[in-house]
Parts: C-alpha cells; structure tokens; sequence
C-alpha cells in the first residue's frame, strides 16, 4: 500500500495532473472495468493525501495569522483539531452515544432516537481566528443529557500544580438560549477531581476558569484531564460551537 501512495504522488509531479484527472473523469463512464479500479484506487490514495495535506496547511496558516493568542501569563495554550482543520469525516448523522468526532472529542447522549446531527463547518466571519466550527442540530430530544467530552492533551500535565487556573475560551451561537455547563475532570490514580462551571451565555464569546486550588489534586499522580461541555434542556435547537481553545497560567499569590 505504500508503494502504492508513492506511485500515485510520482505520478502527479511532473505537471499535467489536472488535464489527467479531467480525462479520466470524462473517460469514466465507457472505459473497461479493470482501468475504473485503477483509477477509483488512485483517486483515494490521492484524496487522503490532499486532506491530511489540506488540514496542516488550515493549521499552520491559521496560527500563523494569529489565530491562537496565548495570554502573557500563560505557560500553555491549545485548540482542538476540530477548530483547527478540516477533518476527514466531517459530518455525522443520528451519531450514538460515545461517537467521536475527530481525535480528541466525543458526543455522549441517552437519546433513543437519536434525532441529532454534528457536523464541522467552515467559519467565515470577519471576526473568526479559528477557521472551523463545530455545529449540532438538535430534533425533538428525548434524553436526559447531552455532552460533548473534550481530551486535552498531555502537555497541560507537564509540571501541573494546584497553583494552576485552567480556562476554556468558548465562542457560541444558539439558536435559542439554553444554559451550558462545563465540567473539568482530572484523573489522578483511582480518584477524578471534578470542578463544574456554567458559561455565562449573554455574550458571544466567553471564558471560564477552573481553579485548582479548590481541588484534593495529588499531582504527582496526575493522568488524563477532560472537559465536559453540558447542554441543558437542548430539543429543537441549533448549537454553534464556533471556536474553542484553553489556556494554564500558574495562580496569583494570595
């Protein structure tokens, strides 16, 4: 199969790729069998290069426009993939409890009839840094809640201290209003600190912060963290999640 990717990107170097995928595509409905397989076969080895290489180049370009602020006081900032780049399955229909929708974020529900749409949109506002978004449209909701579940990266671990504050940036669109809940989640050991926030929804973008002074934290043991992003009350509602990013900066000293 690797030979395979680079036969097809060999092919494509030396100018004339377009003239020869036009042909092909006019070509496609009377060539023989055994020549559509090739080119079906080619065309997705192809298509999978151009969407990995599609959403590092969303990535670097959109940092590169300063679409990541990390605040002065922080020692660390990120976004996930989903805000940053154009995923390879963008959209789900009906998704079940526990669906991922890229690497580092699933949707969780106890709807049965799963009368739910995600899906990754591309932002074009003027005011937008980042250059996707995350829409959910909720249908007649029958379930006793609904989350999105956030991992963050094992980066905010390096070095992790009670004396941290962790903040979430969101920027939000409801179709009509409803409160939002996040909940940060810091596994140590056996034991998962809890710290539970809701979003202050009278302005578009808002941010909260997770003090971890107020936790039992043991941070020498400190494995995983997570956010939960809680939505009460969703039936008939239409949810733009249009950007998301977190940041850690060490506490103030009392």
């Amino acid at each position: 199969m690797v030979g395979d990717r680079f036969n097809v990107i060999d092919k494509v170097k030396g100018g004339g790729m377009v003239r020869r995928w036009q042909k092909r595509l006019r070509n496609a409905s009377r060539v023989d069998l055994a020549s559509l397989r090739q080119y079906r076969s080619e065309a997705r080895v192809l298509r999978s290069q151009l969407a990995e290489l599609i959403h590092v180049a969303d990535e670097r370009l959109s940092t590169a426009s300063g679409g990541l602020q990390k605040p002065p006081t922080a020692d660390w900032a990120w976004r996930p993939e989903i805000w940053r780049g154009r995923l390879a399955r963008t959209g789900h229909v009906a998704p079940k409890s526990g669906q991922a929708v890229g690497k580092e974020l699933r949707l969780f529900h106890d709807c049965p009839r799963q009368e739910l749409v995600v899906r990754q949109l591309r932002n074009v506002g003027s005011d937008d840094l980042a250059p996707y978004g995350l829409r959910l449209d909720v249908m007649a909701f029958e379930g006793s809640f609904l989350s999105y579940a956030v991992d963050l990266p094992d980066e905010v671990l390096d070095e992790l201290k009670k004396t941290h504050l962790i903040g979430m940036a969101v920027r939000a669109e409801l179709e009509r209003p409803i409160k939002i809940f996040s909940r940060l989640n810091i596994q140590h050991g056996p034991n998962t600190e809890q710290i539970v926030r809701e979003l202050p929804l009278h302005e578009t973008e808002v941010m909260v912060e997770f003090d971890l002074a107020y936790t039992h934290l043991n941070e020498k043991r400190a494995e995983g963290v997570w956010v939960d992003i809680i939505f009460d009350t969703p039936a008939m509602n239409q949810i733009n999640l249009r950007d998301l990013t977190f940041v850690r900066r060490p506490r103030a000293a009392l």
